[in-house]
């Protein structure tokens, strides 16, 4: 079940879920709409399963930034989201989407207990300019069935992410760098 607008802000006012920085201009029906941090992750180079991807970082200027089709980009949002009592669920939105960019669409779920700034995927179908804080999707809280059980009790290697985060997978693949 999706929280709507009121009952995201009435969660917020008890402590249930966490926004930040959070603006209640940004509510909408069934979701907050989040903003694009102010910096990106490039890939360098090839991708590789086993190992870290090395990357170059950097600031998304006050005048924008200019995304290129064919490169992979790692970007973070503006606010830290999180809650122990709802999952939630980020994706982008269709005023991005009609701008040819693609973001996070191969992990949108966010679990109960993790609260954090997403690592985003993002790549671009054109040339597109994109800017520090501009609107880039929907955030949306579901309720939770079963017993809750926090992702940062977990065993998981994100548990600790605050900010952008490279793939991890080679820590699972034998022969993996550790």
């Amino acid at each position: 079940m999706i929280l709507t607008g009121s009952a995201i802000s009435a969660a917020l006012q008890t402590g249930e879920i966490t926004i930040d920085p959070y603006d209640p201009a940004r509510l909408s029906p069934n979701a907050y709409d989040w903003r694009l941090g102010d910096t990106l992750r490039v890939c360098a180079g090839d991708l590789d399963a086993a190992a870290p991807t090395a990357f170059i970082e950097q600031t998304i200027p006050a005048t924008g930034l200019v995304l290129k089709p064919g490169v992979l980009y790692l970007g973070v949002t503006l606010e830290k989201t999180g809650s122990e009592t709802y999952a939630q669920m980020l994706n982008g939105d269709r005023t991005i989407g009609a701008l040819g960019i693609w973001v996070h669409v191969s992990a949108p779920l966010g679990h109960q207990g993790h609260a954090i700034r997403w690592t985003l995927e993002i790549r671009a179908a054109k040339p597109v300019r994109v800017y520090p804080g501009m609107t880039f999707g929907k955030l949306v809280f579901l309720t939770a069935f079963g017993k809750p059980a926090s992702y940062q009790q977990q065993f998981s290697k994100y548990a600790a992410t605050d900010g952008i985060d490279i793939s991890r997978l080679y820590e699972e693949i034998p022969g993996g760098v550790l």
